[in-house]
């Protein structure tokens, strides 16, 4: 790729930074597209917030926000004994789990710092430790980076000239460390000079289709249209959809995915219509503990999410409301994953991978 193209790549919308001064700062996605506000996490407690009331959100970003999350609330605890600190670690990261329960990357973030706490020497500073942790989220982030852009790699070669491209929810940038998943195809392919067009699907109840996607679609140049949810059935129809690409929270052993909700009902009329669906996901989203998708816990959000939209109430108060968060979409319909090591396609069994 040309220098023209890297330079594209690095322009794409960040979801989070820390900095030199062990500041952790995130992009506020409730908040896109009309403003664009990056807000210092100074507490154990916000962070949290952040992630269940989804100012950061997308599998891979809510791990690296977990990760960068119990480093900051540690940060002002050095002075306490190994032991005291090491008992403040595994809760303050046992707390950071409980925000989501359904996007593996959290869970698996979490761990990977545990287990530095754990494997820490009994003779060393609770400082040193503190440190080595914060080097360790560091990595985290920086290997979210290059492993999207191995996504990116990968999934561009699906993509063909003049090709209708459809997403669901958000699986950019703003949903990684780096260039995304699900949309990071997109981003090579274009930055390498391959014309397409995006189609983003609004993803109600929260919209992360039209709020973020065409966001970040529209503001990198990518040719976009915005659907509502119930257009992209319709749409196959037409002929106008050649690839599906969308994320993934978890998925388990066998192949069957946890996705935003509606993803299942997507890969069903792509399966209808005989459209490619693939999922694009860090290899880190597999949870091979869960044998199938009946495995996978489904988080279930409050009813005001339904019943308002931006504040404006577009249903009765004490109508009774029912919202997953996700679906699963069945592995018999997923033509297959495109992971940093590459694309994976059935039969589905990553214990064995």
């Amino acid at each position: 790729m040309d220098a023209n193209a890297e330079k594209l790549l690095d322009a794409i919308p960040k979801a989070l930074y820390f900095d030199d001064k062990d500041r952790f700062f995130i992009l506020d996605q409730t908040k896109l597209p009309t403003q664009s506000i990056f807000e210092e996490q100074k507490s154990l407690e916000q962070v949290y917030e952040s992630i269940y009331f989804l100012k950061v959100r997308g599998a891979p970003a809510i791990g690296i926000a977990g990760a960068y999350g119990l480093v900051i609330s540690l940060k002002d605890s050095t002075h306490l004994s190994l032991d005291e600190f090491l008992k403040l670690t595994y809760k303050n990261a046992e707390y950071l789990n409980s925000s989501r329960p359904t996007a593996v990357n959290l869970s698996w973030a979490l761990k990977k710092l545990s287990l530095v706490a754990t494997n820490f020497p009994k003779d060393g500073t609770s400082k040193e430790l503190y440190n080595l942790l914060k080097t360790e989220a560091i990595a985290i982030h920086n290997s979210d980076i290059a492993t999207c852009r191995a996504i990116g790699e990968y999934g561009s070669k699906l993509i063909g000239k003049g090709d209708g491209v459809l997403t669901l929810c958000n699986a950019g940038a703003l949903a990684t460390g780096g260039i995304g998943t699900a949309l990071a195809p997109m981003y090579v392919a274009w930055s390498s000079g391959l014309r397409f067009s995006a189609y983003s699907s609004e993803t109600r109840p929260l919209l992360q289709g039209a709020r973020i996607t065409c966001w970040e679609l529209n503001k990198f140049g990518i040719d976009t249209t915005m659907i509502a949810d119930s257009v992209s059935s319709y749409l196959m129809s037409l002929g106008r959809v050649n690839l599906i690409i969308v994320g993934a929270d978890r998925v388990a052993n066998n192949g069957d995915a946890a996705n935003k909700i509606g993803t299942s009902s997507l890969a069903i009329n792509a399966a209808h219509y005989g459209v490619p669906f693939y999922i694009a996901c860090p290899y880190s989203t597999i949870d091979t503990a869960s044998k199938s998708g009946d495995d996978i816990v489904v988080e279930e959000r409050g009813s005001e999410e339904l019943i308002y939209i931006k504040g404006q109430q577009i249903a009765p108060k004490d109508i009774k409301v029912f919202n997953p968060a996700f679906d699963v979409t069945d592995h018999s319909m997923i033509a297959g994953f495109i992971t940093e090591k590459g694309i994976i396609r059935p039969p589905y069994d990553f214990s064995r991978s």
